[in-house]
């Protein structure tokens, strides 16, 4: 086994039942979303993980807290894990965006580097995740777990930065459920990048299944629901 980061994405919230946009909006956790917590956390508890830290968003915050009652753990709290911010199309649905800012939204869809009027891009979404990454990474030993608590498009954009993806090719990963999580793993120095994806939107903790042109202790990738 390898050290690894495990991407956790919170619990549902009403907002989510809506199709509303909640970006940094700090909504709560509905009680479906409080019980997908309780229960992801009984399987991520199986990874021993060994630092959880979370947005400080409350729907992701009361997510980690549920980890840490059952490993003993505190969650740290970091800011630069916040939901990207969509600025104007926060509260409103994708048919109410269409309608009060057609404009904006034709821009949004046609273009990754576009800034929707009071948010921010992708890229500057990525660039934050990575940094909290970079830093929280520190200590974990070689065959150690850190968890990240945070939001469905930072997690996605944030995966595809560390890994190195090319930006127009960010949204080939497709969106992570509430509650559901990804696994990055470190593959070493010996590599330009640091990290290989090996689970995606995953609901059972990582197994030692390889594939024939698997390396051993790497891992293969499988995205289970």
């Amino acid at each position: 086994m390898t050290r690894r980061v495990v991407l956790w994405r919170h619990g549902r919230t009403a907002w989510n039942v809506a199709g509303r946009v909640q970006g940094q909006t700090d909504v709560p956790l509905d009680d479906l979303g409080r019980r997908q917590a309780v229960t992801a956390a009984a399987e991520l508890a199986r990874l021993a993980p060994d630092r959880i830290v979370a947005s400080d968003l409350q729907r992701a915050a009361d997510t980690a807290r549920e980890l840490s009652l059952l490993t003993g753990l505190e969650v740290g709290s970091d800011p630069r894990l916040r939901e990207l911010n969509f600025g104007i199309r926060e509260g409103l649905t994708w048919p109410e965006s269409w309608e009060r800012h057609p404009e904006h939204m034709r821009a949004w869809v046609e273009s990754d580097s576009y800034r929707m009027p009071g948010g921010e891009t992708y890229e500057e979404v990525g660039d934050r995740f990575a940094a909290s990454l970079a830093e929280h990474i520190q200590g974990i030993g070689p065959h150690g777990t850190l968890v990240l608590v945070a939001h469905g498009a930072l997690l996605r954009v944030g995966a595809c930065a560390v890994l190195g993806l090319e930006r127009r090719s960010w949204r080939m990963l497709g969106g992570l459920d509430n509650c559901a999580w990804s696994v990055l793993e470190d593959v070493g120095s010996h590599s330009q990048m640091p990290w290989r994806l090996t689970e995606w939107n995953a609901r059972t903790v990582p197994g030692p299944e390889m594939s024939d042109d698997e390396t051993p202790g790497l891992g293969s990738l499988k995205t289970t629901r």
